[in-house]
């Protein structure tokens, strides 16, 4: 039964190594209030960070939404060729979003400005038809892009990409406080997870969801309720206390390393974006005697990446030679 089930990994999951990744979302500034009131500005939004973190790692990325021509559409520009992301939409007149995040301990709240911005000036069957003419690899959204009423431009995106053959990447990522409908945007949300492949939520996600019992002790149940959606792998993070990767009916878990604390800017982003670049680039899931191993050197991995950005301000994914170093010093604890 095991080498069967892994042998149904294999069929499954090869054919993701060395393909695209395309990343659909929001790019913004984040300015950071000081403690004497000012503001600090850097390049962000979740799936901007995603795809940088991913490019880092080497994974050949493309971002979608259009930039702005002002400023900080060129610093968010810039950002992203540092990175090595392939940016292929036009630049939009309309402004560039604004994210404010207060800090308390470390741990960020927003506010966003997103009316009339450049990354939603996109026409979703534009989208499509590039991706018709493009070898499937995965598409990557989530985050602001399932907020009414955008997520109905991105539905359209996903269920077509999905048709084509493409692998949904979907981080969860929600922001309650700044939602005009909040049913509405939990329904959006409900609707685009169900057509992942592969999931990222928190557990401050999944409370936001209405979801019972979600505690650290109850990863697997968690994980089940997902995969049973059609999900085919799993990500649930806690935080400081540690993340799980759940692929079938393989999982493991493991607590964070040490970090001496900036802040936790993008760290889901960068933990993701980790993921689906480890997958992309070299999935061992597919060989029997080491899918186990595979899915914990995943998580190490993906674990130590985000430890590295949160002694960092902001948004600073490692380059793919920092956390080799990085890994080659030390290792997470598994529990």
């Amino acid at each position: 039964f095991i080498f069967e089930r892994l042998n149904g990994l294999r069929m499954v999951e090869e054919h993701t190594m060395n393909l695209p990744l395309w990343v659909l979302g929001e790019a913004l500034m984040d300015g950071v209030v000081q403690p004497d009131g000012q503001l600090k500005l850097y390049p962000g939004g979740s799936p901007f960070n995603l795809a940088c973190a991913a490019a880092f790692q080497s994974v050949k990325v493309t971002y979608l939404n259009p930039l702005s021509t002002d400023a900080f559409g060129q610093t968010l520009a810039d950002r992203l060729t540092q990175a090595g992301v392939m940016q292929t939409a036009e630049r939009s007149t309309k402004p560039t979003s604004l994210a404010i995040i207060h800090m308390q301990q470390g741990q960020p709240s927003y506010g966003f400005y997103r009316d009339g911005v450049a990354d939603r000036d996109y026409a979703a069957d534009d989208l499509v038809r590039r991706m018709k003419a493009q070898t499937p690899g995965v598409l990557h959204t989530g985050s602001l892009m399932a907020m009414p009423p955008e997520h109905r431009k991105v539905m359209h995106v996903i269920q077509f990409a999905k048709a084509l053959g493409w692998t949904i990447s979907i981080d969860v990522n929600l922001r309650t406080q700044v939602a005009d409908d909040l049913p509405a945007y939990l329904q959006a949300v409900t609707e685009m997870a169900a057509l992942a492949d592969w999931l990222k939520a928190s557990d401050e996600d999944m409370v936001a969801l209405g979801w019972a019992d979600v505690h650290w002790d109850h990863t697997e149940t968690l994980a089940q309720r997902w995969l049973a959606m059609g999900c085919q792998r799993v990500a649930l993070t806690f935080g400081e206390q540690g993340a799980s990767l759940h692929v079938g009916d393989l999982s493991v878990k493991a607590a964070p390393p040490a970090v001496k604390l900036v802040d936790t800017v993008g760290a889901g982003d960068t933990f993701w974006g980790s993921c689906l670049a480890d997958w992309l680039m070299h999935d061992t899931l597919g060989h029997d005697d080491a899918a186990a191993q595979g899915i914990e050197k995943t998580l190490q991995r993906a674990l130590k990446a985000a430890a590295i950005n949160c002694e960092r301000v902001g948004c600073q994914p490692p380059s793919r030679e920092e956390l080799e170093h990085a890994l080659a010093r030390g290792s997470t604890s598994k529990v």
